[in-house]
């Protein structure tokens, strides 16, 4: 299977489950993603466990972080998903506490999770991305649809897990799709819709996994599509010629580099009509669940569900201090 490694990233690499020390497993919260938030700290905490690590559940919606402290945790697997655990204010409280924690750290999750500036830094590194214009309200209704065309993709800046996306194919239809994402967010993109290949690329450690393909018989690859539906397919090897996937990966890497992304995460791309691979958004705290992608291309690459746990565990050593 294809891998690309970045150039220059070392991680620690961890032999003894005693080294990791006590684990908490952040888990739940309280966005809109906090179903499957669940779920990934469920799996996530059963997989460490396995292979003999102290892991224990624990929800900031339900407790205060200084427990954290008090009850003698040495690290954190973050399993937060959204606003408030994949942001960067869980990362900021984290290391105001001095708790290493699995991932990027502030400003990478900051930025990650802000499709708008995600797209722009990108772009200044030249990944490309679908045009888009940012919906301030009615007044951009009009230019939207002349500059972009329908359909359009119109979604929250900050949210995961398409959570307040629209597929807009008329432009009556604009307007309630605007209100459905700004109850969510404030800043709105609308973002020409591309009919093309839809593809993901998993990085792991600095390494970028095997590319997916993604096709679903819904009008896109929604919360259902993403997490529940049994008729979406994921193609591994993803159907790509070895130049074209190893360039997706690529692209995958710059975007960690661009936004400031660190130790896993993935990237999703959508294929244009002259090939070229757009850039969707970038998750720094990807699901881990039985539909979950991460895991897919993890074990493509020969990774089992229990050492990739283990491995994004191990991206913790880069947050502990000097």
């Amino acid at each position: 299977m294809s891998r690309l490694r970045a150039t220059g990233v070392e991680f620690r690499r961890v032999t003894s489950a005693a080294e990791f020390g006590r684990v908490a497993v952040l888990q739940g919260g309280d966005s809109a993603e906090r179903e499957i938030s669940l779920l990934t700290g469920k799996a996530v905490t059963e997989a460490l466990a396995a292979r003999g690590i102290e892991a224990t559940p624990f929800d900031p919606a339900e407790r205060a972080l200084g427990e954290l402290v008090t009850e003698g945790f040495e690290r954190a697997f973050v399993a937060l998903h959204g606003p408030g655990g994949e942001d960067g204010a869980l990362q900021g409280a984290l290391e105001w506490q001095g708790l290493p924690y699995t991932g990027s750290g502030v400003l990478g999750s900051a930025v990650g999770m802000d499709k708008l500036r995600t797209k722009r830094l990108a772009q200044a590194a030249g990944v490309a991305t679908p045009p888009w214009i940012e919906l301030t309200g009615a007044a951009d209704f009009e230019r939207a649809v002349a500059d972009l065309g329908l359909p359009l993709a119109v979604k929250p800046a900050t949210q995961g897990s398409s959570v307040g996306m629209s597929r807009v194919v008329s432009a009556a239809d604009l307007p309630a799709a605007w209100r459905a994402a700004s109850a969510l967010d404030p800043v709105v993109i609308a973002e020409r819709w591309i009919t093309g290949g839809e593809f993901t690329v998993g990085v792991l450690q600095g390494e970028a996994l095997p590319a997916i393909r993604i096709e679903t018989p819904r009008d896109f690859y929604d919360y259902q599509a993403k997490y529940f539906a049994d008729d979406t397919r994921y193609l591994i090897p993803c159907g790509l010629p070895p130049a074209a996937e190893a360039a997706l990966q690529g692209a995958a890497l710059a975007t960690f580099a661009a936004t400031g992304a660190s130790g896993w995460g993935r990237v999703d791309f959508v294929t244009a009509e002259d090939g070229r691979a757009l850039l969707l958004e970038i998750n720094t705290v990807p699901g881990m669940t039985s539909h979950s992608l991460v895991p897919m291309a993890a074990r493509a690459a020969g990774i089992d569900f229990e050492d990739l746990c283990w491995r994004i565990l191990e991206t913790s050593f880069a947050r502990e201090r000097a």
